[in-house]
Order: C-alpha cells, then structure tokens, then sequence
C-alpha cells in the first residue's frame, strides 16, 4: 500500500507540473512582447558595410538648361582718359559749399560731402595741357573735373590743417559751373605735398598757356647746346664762287 500511494502521489506531481507549464507557455505567447517585430538588426560586415538598413533615397541632379532671352555683347568703355597721364594721385574726401536740392533757389548754401576718392591731376599726352579729376569709388561718378588753371588758389580751411578750399569753373555734371571745392586729407603732411605738387602743375601750365615750350629733364641744357652748334656753322662767298667756276665749261 504504501508503495503505490507513493506511486499515485508522483503521478498526480508530475501532472500537476505539465499542467502548470502548458499555463506558462500560453501566458508567454499572448504577452505582447513576443508581438513586436521580428526584423533583423543591422549587422556589419567585414569591410565595415552595415547591412540590413533601408538606404536613402538619392537625389537626382537636374540637367536642364536654360538660354537667356537676350544675348548682351560686350561693349568697350572708355573713360574719356586714354589720352592722358596721371601726373599725382591723392585719397581725399570732398565737399562741395552749394544748395542742396530741396533748397535749390532758396539762396541757403552750406557744404555737403560729395564722396571719397582719388584726386588726380592728368596730362594730355597730344596738347599737355592738365586738368583736375576726381571720381566717386565704387560708383566711379565725376564729382570734379575742371582744368588747373594756373590762377586758382589754394586757401587752407578754417579749423583744419589737413583741407583745401578754392573755387573753380568745374564740368563734373556736363556744364561749366563756378563751383567752391573742399577737399580733406588723411593727415597735413599729405595736404602740404598735396598743394606743393598742385602749385608746381600750375607754374607748368601757366607756362604752356603762355607759348613757352617745356624745359626737359636736363632744365633745358640739351637745347642751349644745340642752339650754338647751330650758330657756329657759316658759310662764306668764296667757296661758293669755286665751286661755280668748276662747273662753267672753257
């Protein structure tokens, strides 16, 4: 007896136990753990690659093409200084002492700034004569442009050791208008030199405006030597008869 109760206790254990496990089994199926999707992961391979994900679309370059409506051919500027030479260039600021636009007629005059750039002193290569030429940077506008006439004067600004002032006929906006100019420096040493070369251009023109040829760089020398060779050369009355009695037949 007691060995087939031990028996049936075994059996009855060993039921219980497969009952219990069938439970689990069902329980872990419907978790929702084992829902999620079974996608293989990523994995790399031996050159580095990684495998198994979706690549990126590519993009696609356009080859289209498009003609402008209009063709422009290249035009040649000029700026009217093709004939000439710079003879000094100088970074200024200018003013100009007039009306403004909404004041024009009213009388009321004060200075306004007209730009910055280079003032340049040019000279025509055919009649040498020199002008005064100022353009606006990046705009490269005319803001000057009058000859140096040889009676102009420099007069220094009142306030200021590095400006100019004087007056002039200027054809900046394409007519002779009398026009006062002010010009600035970065410093006094530049306006000093700048005034000293401006004098020195004006005693040349003073001199092509009144018939005198330019010396050269030898002040002159070369043409005073060429001057007396010239005069040392004669001829005599003489020589000339000899060579007239050759030519007469006996």
């Amino acid at each position: 007896k007691n060995n087939s109760s031990l028996f049936l206790h075994c059996i009855q254990t060993i039921t219980s136990n497969s009952k219990l496990n069938s439970i689990q089994l069902q329980s872990i199926q419907s978790n929702p753990i084992n829902n999620m999707s079974t996608e293989e992961e990523p994995t790399v391979t031996a050159k580095g690659e990684v495998t198994g994900e979706e690549e990126p679309p590519k993009e696609e370059e356009s080859t289209a093409t498009f003609e402008p409506v209009v063709k422009l051919e290249e035009v040649e500027v000029k700026s009217g200084e093709e004939d000439e030479e710079v003879m000094l260039t100088f970074r200024a600021k200018l003013f100009i002492f007039g009306e403004t636009l909404l004041e024009k007629g009213t009388g009321n005059k004060s200075w306004r700034e007209r730009g910055i750039g280079d003032i340049r002193i040019l000279r025509h290569r055919e009649h040498q004569r020199l002008r005064i030429l100022m353009r606006q940077e990046k705009t490269m506008k005319v803001i000057i442009n009058h000859a140096l006439d040889p009676r102009i004067t420099l007069e220094p600004n009142v306030g200021s050791d590095r400006s100019w002032v004087w007056s002039a006929f200027d054809f900046a906006e394409g007519a002779l208008v009398e026009t006062v100019f002010a010009v600035r420096f970065v410093d006094s040493d530049t306006a000093n030199d700048f005034k000293d070369k401006f004098t020195e251009c004006q005693k040349e023109m003073d001199q092509l405006l009144a018939g005198e040829d330019k010396p050269g760089k030898d002040g002159g020398a070369a043409a005073d030597e060429a001057a007396e060779a010239l005069s040392a050369l004669k001829t005599t009355d003489d020589d000339e008869d000899d060579d007239d009695d050759d030519d007469v037949d006996v």
